[in-house]
């Protein structure tokens, strides 16, 4: 009995990851398809391009005043 009562809750458990696993995979497999092979991924069917960003937003380097280099 403590068998069973062990072994419903791991078999759901296993389901759960299966079906989320699964889920997972229909979404972004082609993303991870394309990356595997090295090439871009393919645009979606509906019409609607996603553009990305392309340069990296930069920092201005900000420089330590005088009383916070002190401090350190």
């Amino acid at each position: 009995m403590i068998a069973l009562l062990g072994t419903l809750p791991f078999l759901a458990t296993l389901w759960l990851l299966l079906v989320l696993g699964a889920n997972i995979l229909d979404e972004s497999g082609g993303k991870i398809v394309a990356a595997l092979k090295g090439s871009s991924p393919q645009q979606p069917r509906n019409g609607v391009a996603r553009h990305d960003r392309t340069a990296p937003r930069t920092r201005v380097p900000s420089r330590a005043t005088e009383p916070l280099r002190a401090a350190a």
